[in-house]
């Protein structure tokens, strides 16, 4: 019989719920040899640009690839700093305002390692992982992001 490995998907449709964070975080209680967790969650914002409020992000994305860069930007992370656990989720589809979408939390036996791999692993994410956020406004229309505070194409 062949044992086929799933291959793990970092990319979780619709927003990350306060259930899915639980979980992680419970079953982190088990990981004695970690003295050190630290989190960061990405919350979408009710931004006003050029007049209209943010109601919410539809992200995109090639998901091979994201996936695939992801799992780099993880390597990278376990290579450079004594890690012991390290998970990464970013929300796919519509996420509304408040709601999560992006999710890091790194684990380490002691804390002087997570603060700095954790800022590190959220910038990387942000400038490498090909994945697209479109603004949907209050009043309907919507925009792709491009940096922070713009937006090109409006409908």
């Amino acid at each position: 019989m062949e044992i086929t490995k799933t291959k793990k998907s970092y990319l979780i449709d619709g927003p990350i719920t306060p259930e899915k964070l639980a979980t992680l975080v419970a079953n982190h209680q088990a990981k004695t040899d970690c003295g050190a967790h630290s989190l960061f969650l990405g919350q979408v914002r009710a931004d006003e640009i050029n007049g209209k409020r943010v109601s919410a992000i539809e992200y995109s994305c090639y998901h091979e690839m994201a996936d695939k860069e992801i799992a780099t930007i993880r390597e990278e992370a376990f290579a450079a700093f004594p890690l012991r656990c390290l998970h990464v989720y970013h929300s796919i589809g519509k996420v509304a305002v408040g709601e999560i979408s992006l999710m890091v939390m790194v684990s380490s036996a002691h804390r002087e390692p997570v603060f700095p791999s954790l800022q590190e692993m959220v910038e990387k994410i942000k400038q490498r992982v090909p994945i697209w956020k479109k603004e949907i406004f209050e009043d309907g229309s919507s925009g792709w992001k491009e940096e922070p505070g713009t937006v090109n194409n409006e409908r």
